[in-house]
C-alpha cells in the first residue's frame, strides 16, 4: 500500500483550518480487512527497519501522539507497534505534571525521556500539552513561572522554544514525527457512549471528559495554531483521520515506515580482518568436545 502522505503532512508555518481535513477520510480503502492486510505488511517491514536502527546505533526516532479524548492514541500505539522489539522501544504517557515536574521547566520531563540512539521513543501526549490544555484552561497563571514571563507573548515564546528543541534533536540524530489524530465531535460522542455502556470500559470515562468536550471549539483553535507554528520539514505534523481506527493505524504505520526508510539504515559492516576471524571462531566452536 502506498498512501499519499502529503494529504496529511504539514511542514510549513502556514495557517490552516482543521475543518478542511476530513476525520472520516479513508481514500480508496473501503474495508477494515484490506487495511489490516496492509498494516500487517507494514509492521513486518517496520520490524526489519527497527533491527537496523538498533544495530546501526546512530539515529533515534521520536513519535508523538496528540489528540482529543477517545481519538484512539492508546489503541494506535498498541496495534501499530505490536511487532517491535521491546528492547528498542519505550512508551511514555504524559499526564498531569507531578509536584517534582512542576518544580522544573515544562520541557524537563520531556528531555529526560528522549530515546537513546538506535531506539524508538513514543510519547502519548507530550510537551505540546503546555501549549494546548495549559492554554485552554489558562493554567499558566497558577504555575511557578516568574510573573514577568507570563505575558500575552508566552505562547509565541513556547512555540519558539519547542521549535528550537526539535531542531536541536534533529541535528543530533533524533528524528521527530508528530501525529494529531483528527477525531470528529460526533465520533467522540459515539465512543463516549460506548464507554458508558460497556462495563469493561467504564473506567475510561470521567466527568472531566465532558468538561473537555464542552471546550471542543477552543481546542480546535489551539491545535490549529500549535500545529501551524511548529510544523517543519524535519519535524513534520501529520493530521491523521481518526474516525475509522483501522485507517488511522494504517496511515500511522505508513508514515513510520517511510520515515525510517529515508534514513537508509544498514547493519554494521565488518572489515576484512573481522570477516576472516569469523571462520576461526567457527572452527573453535566446532572443535569443542561435547
Amino acid at each position: 500500500m502506498d498512501l499519499d502522505l502529503s494529504k496529511f503532512r504539514i511542514v510549513s508555518k502556514k495557517k490552516f483550518s482543521l475543518s478542511n481535513y476530513s476525520p472520516s477520510f479513508s481514500g480508496k480503502l473501503k474495508s477494515k480487512e484490506s487495511a489490516q492486510r496492509f498494516l500487517k505488511k507494514n509492521i513486518e517491514h517496520m520490524v526489519e527497519l527497527q533491527n537496523k536502527l538498533y544495530a546501526e546505533n546512530k539515529w533515534a526516532l521520536l513519535i508523538i501522539f496528540q489528540a482529543m479524548d477517545a481519538a484512539g492514541k492508546d489503541s494506535a500505539i498498541k496495534h501499530v507497534m505490536s511487532g517491535l522489539n521491546p528492547q528498542g522501544t519505550e512508551v511514555f504517557s504524559f499526564k498531569q505534571p507531578s509536584t517534582e515536574e512542576l518544580d522544573h521547566d515544562y520541557l524537563w520531563r520531556i528531555t529526560k525521556s528522549l530515546p537513546e540512539r538506535g531506539r524508538i521513543g513514543i510519547f502519548n501526549r507530550s510537551h505540546y500539552e503546555d501549549v494546548l490544555v495549559v492554554r485552554v484552561h489558562d493554567y499558566v497563571k497558577s504555575s511557578k513561572l516568574p510573573i514577568q514571563f507570563i505575558t500575552k507573548d508566552i505562547w509565541n515564546y513556547r512555540f519558539r522554544q519547542i521549535n528550537n528543541l526539535e531542531r536541536y534533536l534533529y541535528e543530533n540524530g533524533i528524528i521527530t514525527i508528530k501525529f494529531f489524530l483528527n477525531l470528529s465531535k460526533a465520533e467522540q460522542k459515539k465512543r463516549f457512549i460506548e464507554r458508558l455502556d460497556n462495563p469493561s470500559k467504564n473506567w475510561k470515562f470521567s466527568a472531566e471528559d465532558l468538561t473537555e468536550r464542552g471546550l471542543w471549539n477552543e481546542y480546535q483553535k489551539v491545535y490549529e495554531e500549535a500545529i501551524a507554528e511548529t510544523a517543519t520539514k524535519n519535524s513534520p505534523w501529520y493530521i491523521i483521520p481518526a474516525d475509522k481506527k483501522w485507517f488511522a493505524r494504517l496511515a500511522i504505520s505508513e508514515v513510520i515506515v517511510k520515515t525510517l526508510e529515508k534514513l537508509n539504515l544498514e547493519y554494521p559492516k565488518l572489515n576484512e580482518e573481522q570477516i576472516q576471524n569469523l571462520s576461526k571462531y567457527k572452527e573453535i566452536l566446532l572443535s569443542e568436545k561435547e
